[in-house]
């Protein structure tokens, strides 16, 4: 019997452990979450940025298609006038 308490304390004081860890584990999960949520502004910031970006460079590649065109066009009409 001596010997089942002796177990069961020995379990029942490593059982305590884990319950310390789970809640020191606890407090610090709710301390990222808090500190996750002030970068939320941020990240939301960063992702419009992102799309404007995207957007201008799309803007971009059609340009630079319509200045190539006019490029080839006056190269074209250069080399067809007669000097």
């Amino acid at each position: 019997m001596e010997l089942l308490e002796k177990m069961n304390l020995k379990v029942a004081e490593e059982y305590k452990g884990f319950g310390d860890l789970a809640s020191g584990l606890r407090v610090f999960v709710d301390q990222l979450k808090s500190k996750s949520s002030s970068f939320d502004d941020y990240v939301q910031q960063i992702d419009a940025i992102e799309n404007q970006v995207t957007h201008f460079e799309a803007i971009i590649s059609m340009l630079d298609q319509y200045v190539f065109l006019l490029e080839s066009k006056m190269h074209s009409l250069y080399q067809h006038t007669p000097t």
